[in-house]
């Protein structure tokens, strides 16, 4: 009786521990390696109080995550023009980054995603690892959104450029990355944000940019076509019209032809990432646990 009683404990006990030594070697891991800081910038009209479900799946993917969502122009803040913005988000970032000797990730949200990258190409030191630009109108925007009809109730998309691009306009977060293309040169010529950030006006700093942009480890660009506020929602990728209003993709458009800031070069290294997900409108992209699953929790080691 003794020796199978002993056996089947002993069978016992080999299966509870070969279930327990992968969570073993998990937890091990976190302690001893760690998981990256992940520092969350959200967009327009938005605060951090409604990144509580990011956060979430981000702690129970990645237990132990320091996760810091930045509190800063919040809701109708969020219109301060946008270098205002890199230069606040940029001084509350920077004591995280330092402290984080391994690095952090950025994970940027709609208009945030145009932030994090005025605060990359500035900032010599940065240490991010991964960029997740998420819904983010990388390339510009233009369309009759409903934030637009809220924001400017008297104007529709076609005579927008009449304020934006304009010393007043300019002083409205939207406007500096409002990107007309039947005024391509008003455009150019008036936007003191997206047309520096993206070398399309002459710009003394983008070698310097560039090179601090490509210490990125990696650009995760996630949109999709049902987004519903990201006009074209192909800008969340780079792709943009062109003035008969059809997108042309990231892979002909010459900011990435000329690799004027490194997106052909984070190509070339294996370091540019697409994901592209349908039906899921704008709002939903920080909560939705299927797109975190898919398009964000790998690259937050």
């Amino acid at each position: 009786m003794e020796g199978p009683q002993f056996s089947r404990t002993r069978r016992g006990f080999s299966g509870a521990a070969g279930l327990l030594w992968p969570l073993l070697v998990a937890c091990l891991w976190v302690a001893v390696v760690g998981y990256k800081p992940v520092i969350i910038v959200h967009g327009l009209f938005d605060s951090s109080e409604d990144f509580k479900t990011l956060k979430r799946f981000i702690n129970e993917s990645h237990p132990g995550t320091n996760v810091t969502v930045i509190d800063l122009f919040d809701r109708g803040a969020s219109l301060e023009p946008m270098w205002k913005q890199v230069a606040g988000f940029k001084a509350a970032i920077y004591p995280i980054m330092q402290n984080a000797a391994d690095g952090v990730h950025f994970i940027c949200y709609s208009q945030g995603g145009l932030v994090c990258r005025g605060i990359l190409f500035t900032l010599p030191d940065h240490n991010v690892h991964s960029f997740i630009s998420l819904s983010a109108p990388q390339a510009g925007q233009y369309g009759d959104t409903d934030y637009l009809k809220y924001l400017f109730p008297q104007f529709v998309k076609a005579n927008l450029y009449h304020l934006c691009y304009t010393a007043i306009g300019q002083r409205v977060s939207i406007c500096n990355y409002w990107n007309d293309p039947h005024h391509r040169d008003l455009y150019v010529n008036s936007s003191d944000y997206l047309a520096l950030i993206n070398s399309e006006r002459t710009n003394p700093n983008s070698t310097e940019w560039k090179e601090n942009f490509l210490k990125i480890q990696n650009l995760v660009l996630i949109g999709g076509p049902d987004d519903g506020v990201i006009t074209p929602w192909q800008s969340s990728q780079f792709g943009f019209y062109d003035d008969n209003e059809t997108v042309v993709e990231i892979q002909h458009q010459d900011l990435y032809l000329k690799d004027v800031f490194g997106l052909k070069t984070l190509a070339a290294r294996g370091d540019l990432i697409f994901c592209s997900f349908p039906g899921v409108q704008h709002v939903w992209w920080h909560s939705n646990e299927t797109v975190f699953h898919t398009c964000i929790e790998k690259w937050l080691v």
